[in-house]
């Protein structure tokens, strides 16, 4: 074997052992992996039910219901779809209506979300980038000058 066909073999193994060691680590974390979707991709049920994902949208105006001890319930809406929430636990101080929101769970059969970790943003020009995205993308205006009204978007 000369030389260069010793390289070539080397770098051949070392390709087959960094893309074995990718497929692995993938697979791996194939669980832990949750992704973020809006109220619209829930309504238009892009998402399975018991799927473990990330809602992201703002908390609907009106709709915060707290019941005894830490039991809080309200709606996220991308002003085009909302999807109830319900959720037990101390939100963070800064969550408060028409504000932005990411919370964690899984969607039950009857299409309520049932959080068990919920996101607020840091002030008022902050919002999670994939919150500001996704709302963008559906035609939603953000800012301070914003104004929505539930069911549409506004341009």
């Amino acid at each position: 074997m000369t030389r260069k066909q010793r390289r070539g073999t080397l770098i051949g193994a070392a390709v087959v052992l960094l893309g074995t060691a990718a497929i692995l680590t993938l697979f791996a974390l194939k669980d832990s992996i949750v992704f973020f979707h809006t109220p619209s991709d829930v309504a238009e049920q892009k998402v399975k039910q018991g799927q473990r994902i990330r809602l992201g949208g703002l908390v609907a105006e009106g709709s915060v219901k707290r019941g005894g001890g830490t039991d809080v319930e309200f709606s996220v809406t991308d002003t085009i779809k909302t999807v109830p929430v319900s959720y037990r636990g101390v939100l963070p101080d800064l969550f408060r209506e028409g504000q932005g929101v990411v919370a964690e769970g899984v969607l039950d059969p009857s299409g309520h979300f049932r959080a068990d970790t919920v996101l607020a943003k840091h002030d008022e020009n902050y919002m999670p980038p994939e919150v500001a995205d996704a709302l963008k993308a559906k035609g939603v205006k953000l800012g301070p000058s914003a104004t929505h009204k539930p069911g549409t978007a506004a341009n």
